[in-house]
């Protein structure tokens, strides 16, 4: 979106509400926690932060928002409670969620949400009309293919500014295909394919790392407080955007390839985290493996594919995919080996055939095929102690017969 300098007043006012509101609400219900009193209520919380703090004299500049987007705020307040809450019980699955905390107007990142109760409307003229700001000029993406029922406004880091629709649709199903393919994710290829196929690490954050460097000692001249830092501050976040950006639509792409291209697709549960903290933790962040295999799993459910991760510790480097023979451990330096069976093997060619295989595995006992045998009654011969055991090195009475 692009709005006016007018329309930017507007919505840097309706950023700040929705962050007092948030902060209000938050403080309400860890002062009551404090003081050992019942949890607030979602409705005295709004009726307490919003209806009551509107008729003073400190809050009544709420007033000049639209309602919707204060009551939205709170809804966040919520969720995060909610998941905090569950994530202490057991029942949020993941990594720990941490409790609420207060926004800042310094934050890289602000956004404020319409629903349908706003009567927010795209017009015919592509413009997108929102209450108590007015219509804005905007680039579509796509065209909705249904009518929204909610819409974001965010603010990035970069000053930039964006519209997220929430809309309802039907997913459609690729044509079915026979191609299955298994991907070995790493540094020195970005993807290796079952079939030999090798993807370039593309490397962004390297590439882009004499600018931002530029603009990072640029940055660190500048006064705090300043004008002029404030300007630095958002060509560095730009610069960042820009790798960001050119990931994402790289990583798209690729995506969408693969799911096209095959029915099923197996990759590697990889510890993104653990991985993160080595001494390859920059090469990985720019990597960005995480969001590519997220975005390989809400495409092949959208389209009627078969997605799965196998165990990040099943031995795919070290097992020969020819005869199954498990090797010993071999270090990153080790491109290529030879197996006893005369099998030569590329390492990340020879991983990514053994994810195919693991993952079908997986999957046809997933589909209702036993992974062990049913459990049989014992034979009554079986089921007793013998005192003539072989292997028995002690009678009844406990003393030994050796």
């Amino acid at each position: 979106m692009y709005p006016t300098p007018s329309q930017q007043i507007k919505l840097a006012r309706a950023f700040g509400c929705a962050r007092v509101v948030f902060n209000d609400g938050l403080r309400a219900r860890q002062r009551a926690w404090g003081q050992s009193l019942p949890y607030v209520s979602d409705g005295q919380l709004s009726k307490q932060v919003i209806t009551l703090a509107k008729g003073t004299p400190e809050r009544a500049w709420l007033s000049e928002v639209s309602a919707v987007v204060l009551q939205q705020a709170l809804a966040d307040l919520n969720v995060a409670y909610r998941n905090f809450f569950a994530s202490v019980t057991g029942k949020r699955r993941g990594r720990k969620v941490a409790p609420p905390r207060l926004r800042s107007r310094k934050d890289n990142r602000q956004a404020i949400r319409f629903t349908a109760n706003a009567r927010f409307k795209v017009l015919t003229n592509g413009r997108l009309r929102l209450p108590k700001i007015g219509d804005l000029d905007v680039r579509w993406s796509r065209q909705l293919p249904a009518d929204p029922s909610s819409v974001t406004v965010i603010k990035d880091a970069a000053g930039r500014y964006f519209a997220s629709f929430v809309v309802q649709t039907l997913d459609e199903p690729l044509p079915q295909t026979d191609s299955e393919v298994g991907i070995d994710l790493g540094l020195t290829h970005f993807a290796v394919l079952s079939d030999g196929t090798k993807v370039t690490a593309p490397k962004f954050l390297r590439r882009a790392a004499r600018k931002l460097r530029r603009l990072q000692q640029n940055l660190s001249r500048k006064q705090r407080g300043s004008n002029n830092r404030e300007k630095a501050v958002v060509k560095v976040a730009s610069a960042h955007a820009r790798v960001a950006d050119t990931r994402r639509d790289w990583q798209h792409k690729l995506s969408t390839a693969i799911i096209r291209e095959n029915q099923a697709v197996y990759v590697e549960d990889l510890c993104v985290v653990g991985l993160g903290r080595t001494r390859l933790a920059k090469s990985v962040h720019d990597a960005g493996w995480a969001s590519f295999v997220g975005m390989l799993e809400y495409k092949a459910a959208r389209n009627g594919r078969i997605f799965a991760r196998i165990n990040r510790f099943a031995p795919t480097s070290r097992t020969c995919s020819a005869c199954g023979r498990l090797d010993g451990p071999k270090p990153l330096s080790i491109r290529s080996w030879t197996c006893l069976c005369g099998a030569v093997h590329d390492r990340d060619v020879n991983a990514a055939r053994n994810v195919l295989a693991q993952g079908r595995w997986d999957n046809s006992n997933a589909c209702g095929a036993q992974v062990r045998p049913a459990s049989v009654p014992a034979p009554r011969r079986e089921a007793g102690i013998r005192l003539d055991a072989a292997c028995s090195t002690r009678s009844v009475e406990g003393i030994s017969v050796l």
